[in-house]
């Protein structure tokens, strides 16, 4: 795999190695997820000052996101396993504080992280695949003793597809066994929305992790 930047983006020049799932006839779907409401308004996300996958820089800072530095990679893909070329896909998510850059999250007395991005979007290629630079976020209070496990969202935007709605979500996680979201998926199919974080490749950060979310999505 080869990263470099162009224009202040990072982009992927080589294909990821293909998942065992893409050999077989078809592909289990992604499981839908509520968006949540920390989605970037739209009048945030016009004003923002980049509009890319690398969310641990901002353009005019000297500083960079505090926290885990993920690379999250993978694939965007119908159900019988075909690279979805040109689908748009949005992340958004919390800081290494659990806190969210969003009107409705001003209320956290967590600060926000001047140097963290907070949203990023990027668009597949013909062979389906995606990628972003960013942090971990935390595990965040939802009130009466309740937390929510530590996940990025995402939203993967197509014309023969539409709009699909997730969350990704990190093993070994203890909030996940009481996280309404998240067990209102069915027990088996939740594996398909957990990640393991990797070491890093050659190219990479020695400090870095990879992170492989495969999307599978169809037609309405």
């Amino acid at each position: 795999m080869i990263l470099v930047v162009r224009g202040g983006l990072i982009v992927l020049l080589a294909c990821l190695p293909l998942p065992h799932a893409l050999a077989a006839d078809s592909c289990p779907p992604t499981p839908r997820q509520t968006a949540g409401p920390y989605y970037p308004p739209k009048t945030q996300i016009e004003a923002q000052q980049d509009k890319d996958n690398d969310l641990t820089r901002i353009k005019g800072h000297t500083g960079k996101a505090k926290g885990q530095l993920l690379y999250v990679m993978g694939r965007v893909r119908d159900a019988q396993c075909r690279p979805i070329d040109g689908a748009v896909v949005e992340i958004w998510q919390a800081s290494e504080d659990g806190r969210y850059h969003h009107p409705d999250d001003s209320d956290n007395p967590k600060p926000l992280d001047p140097d963290f991005q907070y949203w990023g979007t990027y668009t597949t290629g013909k062979d389906g695949s995606y990628l972003f630079k960013t942090i971990k976020p935390a595990p965040y209070s939802v009130g009466l003793g309740g937390m929510r496990p530590a996940h990025i969202h995402f939203k993967v935007s197509h014309p023969q597809f539409g709009g699909f709605i997730t969350q990704m979500y990190f093993s070994g996680d203890a909030y996940q066994d009481k996280d309404r979201i998240f067990r209102a998926i069915p027990a088996a199919e939740r594996p398909r929305v957990v990640v393991t974080m990797e070491p890093p490749g050659a190219d990479q950060e020695p400090d870095a992790r990879i992170c492989r979310f495969d999307v599978t999505i169809s037609r309405p």
